[in-house]
């Protein structure tokens, strides 16, 4: 006799559990007791520390062994809140462990006698006592509590994309603002867009900031709250395969129309009005194509570092070795790319670019987006973007205002300069001489002016 009864010992099991289920866990939690003492205890963590071997039982053992100086556990006795699984048995046995008792069984990876009873073959050279069901209705309602919301989720996955975890995003500096997310766009077929949308619906101007590659609404922090300040509205969606937003996982998903098409379903949804698109990157190379399929919406173009690819001019030589370089590097640090342009960026700030994008699993927009600029006529995208260019140069009745980083080397001066002439009415533009591609890092003195620019 261990000194505790079982169900004392998977009462202390069952609080190492909860604790598994408070960090984010599958709710499975173990001790291992050695004449009357809980010697050991461990709860779930293969998420956390990335370990496929961390299950509760596993770790308890570690701990026992330690404690005990011998990775033989002779005397001990094992509680656990759910039948243990092939490793975890193996490894009792392994251990010597004289006793295994659990709670809940477990249908599908069970092995002490659910899919099989791994200690029930007297070939092996040490034999386990087993005794299963103690407390076993409260063991396994903690698991059901922790997965209903899961089984309830009204934002099911698709099995051909991704979604970045929301752990991942926690604590971003100067992103305080909270996630909106649509699943029923027509043109993405239950692929989850996140978006922010923040200030009143009824507010005199609503800036919808589009991003660019490999970007992701958090570029545009340091211009929301001047906007908001002001009394507007702002909404800044991520693109599928960026930010928040799901991320398929092949190349061959992302194509200039579905991604036009996405945006436009986002606004008509939404039903965005007296908007002032601000764009630059590939927002640009899509936003520019937005407004002459509803010009009503619109009032203001902020536009930054951008182009209008309609295949009728080479692409810059900057951009070529752009893609170029996305090509031969397909893991480059994204982080890295942006501080190196921004050189006040935190190391907080940089991981917030790379935050999006946890293995290379998530990258099939960032490998993607660099061929996909239309280069010739007949390129996708290419004459949609030459119906935009005659509607800038001869249709557009809003106003205007453009930024200019000049030491950008892609979207720079000259094209910037080309892209003022196809705009009907743009002024002459605000010029960043430290400014890179990336703008919008210096982006609160441009936001300031040009809610000084656009009127209501």
């Amino acid at each position: 006799m261990n000194g505790l009864n079982d169900e004392q010992g998977m009462r202390m099991a069952l609080d190492q559990a909860r604790e598994a289920a408070a960090a984010g866990e599958v709710p499975v939690g173990a001790v291992v007791v050695k004449n009357g003492q809980v010697i050991a205890s461990g709860r779930n963590g293969p998420i956390a520390s990335h370990d496929p071997t961390a299950h509760a039982e596993v770790l308890a053992l570690r701990e026992a062994a330690k404690v005990l100086g011998n990775y033989r556990l002779d005397g001990c006795t094992l509680y656990v809140t759910l039948e243990p699984c092939a490793m975890c048995s193996g490894a009792m046995l392994h251990a010597r462990v004289d006793r295994v008792v659990f709670g809940a069984t477990d249908p599908r990876t069970g092995v002490a006698g659910s899919v099989l009873n791994l200690f029930d073959h007297s070939q092996l050279n040490h034999q386990t006592h087993v005794t299963g069901g103690v407390l076993a209705d409260e063991c396994g309602q903690l698991l059901k509590d922790f997965f209903r919301p899961k089984r309830m989720n009204l934002h099911p996955l698709r099995e051909d994309a991704l979604r970045t975890p929301d752990a991942s995003f926690a604590n971003l500096p100067d992103y305080p603002w909270h996630p909106h997310h649509l699943i029923d766009l027509p043109s993405i077929d239950g692929l989850r867009m996140h978006y922010l949308d923040e200030g009143n619906t009824d507010a005199p101007l609503t800036w919808l900031c589009l991003h660019g590659n490999p970007a992701w609404s958090y570029l545009y922090r340091k211009m929301i709250p001047v906007w908001l300040a002001a009394g507007h509205r702002v909404v800044a969606p991520d693109l599928i395969g960026f930010g928040k937003s799901d991320k398929p996982k092949k190349d061959s998903f992302h194509q200039f129309a579905t991604h036009r098409q996405s945006l436009l379903d986002l606004i008509e949804r939404l039903d965005l009005q007296r908007v002032v698109l601000v764009v630059q990157d590939w927002g640009g190379i899509l936003g520019l194509t937005l407004p002459m399929a509803g010009p009503e919406r619109y009032k203001g173009l902020l536009v930054m570092n951008t182009t209008l690819a309609t295949g009728e001019q080479a692409l810059s030589d900057g951009f070529l070795a752009w893609r170029d370089w996305c090509q031969s590097q397909p893991l480059f640090d994204v982080g890295k790319l942006f501080a190196r342009g921004n050189h006040s960026m935190t190391p907080a700030e940089t991981a917030a670019y790379n935050a999006p994008f946890p293995d290379k699993g998530y990258r099939a927009a960032l490998r993607a987006f660099p061929p996909m600029v239309p280069e010739f006529a007949e390129s996708p995208g290419a004459a949609i973007s030459r119906q935009a260019h005659a509607f800038w140069r001869d249709d557009w009745q809003g106003q205007s205002f453009m930024a200019i980083g000049q030491q950008d080397p892609v979207l720079g001066e000259p094209v910037m300069r080309h892209l003022q002439s196809q705009i009907k009415g743009c002024p002459e533009p605000m010029l960043l001489p430290d400014a890179g591609h990336f703008v919008q890092e210096q982006g609160r003195a441009i936001a300031e002016a040009a809610v000084r620019h656009f009127k209501p």
